[in-house]
């Protein structure tokens, strides 16, 4: 049986970094969403905090997981995104439970 890893939570960004954060944020989804083993990735500003946005990243194995949080390091996303607050859980859930 295999693991999927989700990620859940939300970034706070600082009004420093928002107008880049903004114009990145489409290229970061569509980049994530081309990668192997992205099963879902959203990404997605708050109504009530313009600064919050909340994060739901779901892929197919720890391996696929580890390697997107290798490019986003080490990419444009990564180095615009270093001020931001980070608040996530990650948990690796069989795929027998998600299909119950």
């Amino acid at each position: 049986m295999g693991l999927n890893v989700i990620l859940q939570g939300y970034i706070i960004v600082p009004d420093e970094d928002m107008d880049r954060v903004l114009k990145a944020l489409p290229k970061h989804i569509e980049l994530t969403r081309k990668e192997s083993g992205c099963i879902v990735f959203n990404v997605e500003q708050d109504e009530d905090n313009k600064h919050r946005f909340n994060v739901y990243e779901e892929f197919e194995s720890t391996e696929s997981f580890e390697l997107h949080q290798l490019r986003v390091r080490s990419s444009y996303w990564g180095e615009i995104t270093q001020n931001v607050e980070r608040h996530y859980t990650v948990e690796a859930i069989s795929t027998k439970e998600l299909r119950q």
